[in-house]
């Protein structure tokens, strides 16, 4: 099998005499090419290149953002930019394989991959060896593909901030993320957002202040521990909506203790949450930051969110 293996040098759980290792592992059952990501798009670029050249099976070996990359690509000529959702043709593709080598491996730990690099990598090749495939739902935003999760607003002008400070040669650490948070959250309340959140079948809901779109659960992780917005989505289940309409110190805290509790099912006046919907859109009167997947695209005023069901095969 032609397989073209895409590596994250800067990922956060792996040495370069590990990504050796796995590499060899790899290259021992299959025709193995290897990519080095040198810059932000590498990965989506060179993986639909490999695509057209004829690549059976792509494995990404980063974090999420490696990840949410080769699966851009993966799907690059397919995606088009008709209205209505894209609808893709996961046979017409390569496959995917995800070897964890980032901090939260969302993705990755969705599909029950194991969390060590070399486990993981000997789960694909005995998945590839007794020919185990599983369809993977997809979300859609902004003629862009999410594997696990988006949202408007503050998690977006936390991503960006992160961003920011990681271009400025800081690590994005999860102490960086929690101050980088605090500092967002304070300027949400000097100048609220307010969002129009439509999904099917309801009425719209105005005067959101915050937005997640799920594609699974959990949301994300925070140092190792699952946040859990919408605990019934899963893959090609339909989108998970998750939307708080205040944002005062005691409902943020509320909320916190519930997405970081053992069970994740929050509930409370000023949280609005669906767990499988075909479709969220959401619109704002000023700019907001948007993420896809952890990566800031960013601001936007109207965005449309969509599930689309086995859009990929994914080896596991």
């Amino acid at each position: 099998m032609r397989a073209m293996l895409v590596v994250n040098p800067q990922a956060t759980s792996t040495t370069a005499a590990g990504r050796d290792v796995l590499t060899k592992a790899l290259a021992s059952e299959l025709k193995l090419d290897v990519l080095q990501t040198r810059y932000r798009g590498h990965a989506a670029e060179a993986t639909a290149a490999a695509v057209a050249d004829g690549v059976e099976l792509v494995v990404a070996l980063g974090g999420d953002g490696t990840v949410n990359e080769v699966v851009n690509g993966l799907l690059a000529a397919q995606t088009g930019s008709g209205t209505g959702p894209p609808r893709p043709d996961p046979d017409a593709t390569a496959m995917l394989a995800v070897v964890p080598g980032g901090s939260a491996n969302v993705f990755a730990r969705a599909l029950d991959l194991p969390r060590d690099p070399v486990d993981a990598t000997g789960q694909v090749l005995d998945a590839l060896a007794r020919r185990r495939r599983r369809l993977v739902g997809l979300g859609h935003a902004d003629d862009r593909w999410f594997t696990f999760n988006a949202g408007m607003g503050w998690d977006a002008e936390v991503v960006a901030a992160v961003e920011r400070a990681r271009a400025q040669g800081h690590e994005a650490s999860p102490g960086r993320y929690a101050v980088t948070a605090i500092a967002q959250y304070l300027a949400q309340l000097r100048r609220p957002p307010s969002m129009t959140v439509d999904i099917p079948g309801a009425a719209p809901l105005e005067g959101v202040k915050l937005a997640f779109v799920s594609n699974t659960d959990p949301w994300t992780y925070l140092s190792g521990r699952a946040v859990r917005t919408n605990p019934r989505s899963s893959f090609g289940s339909g989108l998970g909506l998750f939307a708080l309409t205040g944002l005062s110190p005691a409902t943020i805290a509320s909320t916190l203790r519930q997405i970081l509790s053992a069970d994740g099912d929050p509930h409370g006046r000023s949280i609005v949450r669906h767990d499988a919907v075909p479709q969220v859109r959401i619109t704002s009167e000023r700019p907001l930051a948007l993420q896809l997947d952890g990566d800031h695209l960013g601001m936007r005023t109207d965005v449309e969110f969509l599930s689309v069901a086995g859009a990929l095969r994914v080896v596991v």
